[in-house]
């Protein structure tokens, strides 16, 4: 009887060591995420070992972000990036986002240097991150955030008080006599359309801005971008005669284009090829000839 209850005992005790353990959905999504980040140091150790058969460039890329500890401190990081033939800044960025840190932060959008959000401070200078070609600069690669603006984080910057100096000179068109038939274009003649051309393709990028030393020291200052919107309008034939008053008089102000002390610099970074500083002088010719009176 006994040995009967110890071979019962015994298979019991098998039985138990045998019974598979239950994996519960916590530790199922530890071992994905372990074997998920397995695989893609392995294939960041792949990728280096070709790059060390390919082209590369090196970006010095700044890093910021107050919301993690440990990254409060600015700092550079380094990303070694393979190049090939037609290979822009914002490229390389996307590049080094995809593969190395996902964290690294940036704006772009169309890639084709009209929204202008990719913005940057490469090697000394602002210039968009999607027009600039990787072969015209030197390696290593600088890269920071548009100077005189908030960081946000790494390279992106707080427009909201560049967008506030563009909506002070009302850029928006106003005629003072509209066509009596409202399918009738609001016509203007070849010649003035010459003049204004350059003047409408802004595209709000806020390099100009960034490189303007009086806009650095004058938060007040409209800068180079605003004034260039007013300009689009003050000169178009089509305006109305009241409202480019109205518009001279907002830029004649003390912090409007008297604060310009025309340093090109503006002009320098445009990557729209916009005479900024030309069209800062005009306005001003415009202001005198506004104020003077004759008896």
């Amino acid at each position: 009887m006994s040995t009967q209850i110890e071979q019962q005992e015994t298979e019991t005790e098998a039985d138990e060591e045998t019974e598979p353990e239950v994996e519960s959905p916590g530790d199922r999504r530890r071992a994905q995420r372990d074997e998920r980040q397995a695989q893609e140091q392995a294939q960041r150790e792949v990728e280096e070992e070709t790059l060390d058969d390919e082209d590369t460039i090196t970006l010095k890329v700044f890093r910021y972000d107050p919301e993690v500890e440990g990254k409060q401190e600015p700092r550079f990081d380094d990303f070694r990036v393979p190049f090939h033939k037609g290979m822009t800044i914002l490229d390389a960025l996307i590049y080094a986002r995809d593969h190395y840190d996902s964290s690294l932060t940036f704006r772009h959008s169309c890639r084709q240097a009209v929204c202008g959000s990719d913005a940057l401070f490469v090697n000394g200078r602002q210039r968009l991150g999607c027009k600039t070609q990787i072969s015209e600069l030197e390696d290593p690669i600088r890269i920071e955030p548009l100077p005189h603006q908030e960081v946000v984080k790494d390279l992106v910057v707080d427009m909201e008080h560049f967008y506030d100096q563009m909506e002070a000179v009302e850029p928006y068109f106003d005629a003072d006599e509209l066509p009596e038939d409202e399918l009738e274009e609001q016509r203007q003649t070849r010649e003035n359309r010459e003049k204004v051309k350059m003047s409408t393709r802004c595209i709000w990028c806020g390099a100009c801005m960034s490189s303007c030393n009086i806009a650095a020291g004058d938060n007040e200052y409209l800068g180079p971008a605003a004034i260039n919107k007013a300009y689009r309008f003050a000169m178009d034939e089509r305006e109305g005669e009241n409202r480019k008053q109205e518009r001279l008089r907002i830029i004649e102000q003390e912090h409007g284009v008297w604060r310009c002390q025309t340093q090109f610099s503006c002009t320098e970074v445009c990557p729209k090829d916009i005479p900024l500083t030309e069209h800062i002088q005009e306005l001003k010719r415009e202001a005198v000839k506004n104020n003077l009176k004759f008896w």
